[in-house]
């Protein structure tokens, strides 16, 4: 059986890769929205459905990601309580 350092240890290194996942996530966000706002600013005033269905896929994609974020961010915090009370 592992003892609660061991526990406390591996929950830090799993919170870790958390931390460097949600970072990952929080840059290809800002990507996206880079990328939203360049096809929208390069193709202002077309009205063709690829743009239009791309704009779209951009936003949903986005929008994933900050509730992936999210979602990360309240796992993080649990795990956190969890080690403090170890």
């Amino acid at each position: 059986m592992a003892s609660v350092a061991e526990l406390k240890s591996a929950i830090e290194a799993a919170l870790q890769q958390i931390s460097d996942a949600q970072a990952a996530v929080q840059g290809a966000s800002e990507r996206l929205n880079e990328a939203q706002m360049t096809l929208a600013g390069a193709l202002e005033g077309s009205g063709h459905e690829t743009v239009t269905a791309a704009q779209a896929s951009l936003s949903q994609a986005n929008q994933e990601l900050e509730d992936c974020l999210s979602a990360t961010l309240a796992a993080v915090e649990q795990a956190q309580l969890y080690v403090a009370t170890l």
